[in-house]
């Protein structure tokens, strides 16, 4: 399947997860500290979905948050106890929050959804695709560049603690080649156009060249102050080169390249780089790759392979979203409306290709709690997409919201509930 089935350049993009986009299209950035102020989140009109695709309810955004209860929903098949403190939890799952999420009142009604739910870690932004950090960082290069600008979390430390009170496992992401300050701040880091200045994306960003050894050297510097400050676990978005149209791709110079070196080998040889400095640290390397990685036989022009990434990390993330799925994928005529089948066919490739890998990274699926292009994602489809996983073996899995709503009703109650934990 050629990465151009999906949804174009903006929707692949957002298979890394930028978080201060409204989830997966072009609408403008929204007003995060005014919806956290309590303003209204306004609605977002979508053009229908295909005629012949029955059962398919149309996206509607409203303004409030869910109350986080435990909906009615079965017992978990494959009973996984509590981790000892202090270590990591037999299965991961998982919720992605933003850093104006993280550093908000937000946090507290997901450490109640979580008390109460099988839910057990957050993946939180350490450095997104601003390029700036939720914390006051102490890295040289962070400093420099002036990527302090944005602090969402000067409290970042009794944030965390406030994490292990309540038994979650908490997941730094660090978004490496998308990264548009460090673009500007350091030009000398960053992807040429060859007609002058700086290559810019289809959105008028600019990137730093993934060939660059100090753009991965910065990534692994943030990481390892990340586990200093309290984190359990790193994860790296965006490893990868652009997703851009060859006509626009044309145009990029990569002036860090190596004589003849392929970008699935400067992936590969950086990502090495990554997992012996995280080693050092005691915490799992994860990444996030293109949901399409688990099916497809090259690396999609990114520098991405399934095989090559298996062998590197100790947990892949592919991101693998009914909606970023064009009609006919895996033969299902409308993948974001059928998320069980989609997601279990996606997974079944991942299966199948990770069993002939010795030692190959663990398998722990994103998943899709947004709605877009007209179907409405509510608890059942979140629950089918987890069951798909399940069905497979697969007990870990993360899911994505840009806004960090979730339907309490898609997940299990806690087998040991964690309502007691204590609270402020």
């Amino acid at each position: 399947m050629a990465i151009a089935a999906m949804c174009g350049p903006a929707a692949s993009r957002a298979q890394d997860g930028a978080s201060f986009a409204v989830p997966h299209h072009r609408a403008a950035i929204p007003d995060y500290a005014g919806e956290l102020a309590g303003r209204a989140v306004p609605e977002i009109a979508f053009p229908p979905p295909p005629a012949d695709v029955p059962a398919v309810t149309r996206l509607h955004h409203t303004s409030e948050f869910p109350v986080y209860r435990v909906g009615d929903v079965p017992p978990d098949p494959i009973p996984i106890p509590p981790p000892p403190s202090g270590e990591l939890p037999a299965a991961v799952r998982g919720l992605y929050l933003n850093a104006w999420v993280f550093g908000s009142s937000r946090l507290e009604p997901l450490l109640a959804l979580a008390d109460t739910t099988e839910v057990n870690a957050f993946v939180i932004d350490v450095k997104d695709a601003t390029g700036y950090l939720t914390y006051r960082s102490a890295v040289p290069t962070a400093i420099e560049i002036g990527a302090n600008g944005m602090v969402r979390a000067p409290d970042l430390q009794s944030r965390l603690v406030r994490l292990r009170e309540h038994g979650i496992h908490p997941i730094a992401r660090i978004v490496v080649a998308r990264d548009a300050l460090l673009a500007t701040r350091k030009p000398a880091w960053a992807i040429k156009d060859r007609r002058g200045g700086l290559w810019r994306d289809g959105l008028d960003e600019p990137w730093v060249d993934a060939y660059h050894d100090s753009v991965w050297i910065y990534a692994a510097d943030l990481a390892a102050e990340a586990v200093l400050m309290g984190f359990e676990e790193i994860q790296f978005d965006y490893v990868r080169f652009p997703d851009e149209r060859a006509s626009r791709m044309r145009h990029a110079r990569f002036e860090a390249q190596r004589n003849g070196e392929s970008r699935r080998a400067a992936i590969g040889r950086h990502v090495a780089m990554l997992r012996d400095r995280v080693r050092a640290l005691g915490v799992p390397l994860t990444l996030d790759v293109f949901g399409l990685t688990t099916s497809a036989t090259g690396d999609l022009g990114i520098g991405q392979a399934w095989d090559d990434l298996s062998t590197l990390a100790d947990v892949l993330l592919p991101m693998i979203y009914p909606s970023h799925y064009g009609r006919g994928s895996y033969g299902i005529g409308f993948p974001n409306a059928e998320p069980y089948e989609t997601v279990r066919r996606a997974l079944v490739d991942a299966v199948a290709r990770s069993a002939d890998i010795p030692n190959a990274a663990q398998i722990r699926p994103y998943l899709q709690s947004f709605s877009i292009r007209g179907v409405r994602y509510t608890a059942t489809e979140v629950r089918a997409q987890i069951q798909a996983a399940e069905d497979l073996g697969i007990t870990d899995w993360v899911m994505w919201n840009a806004r960090g709503v979730y339907p309490p009703g898609g997940f299990r109650p806690s087998p040991s509930s964690r309502a007691d934990a204590p609270t402020r």
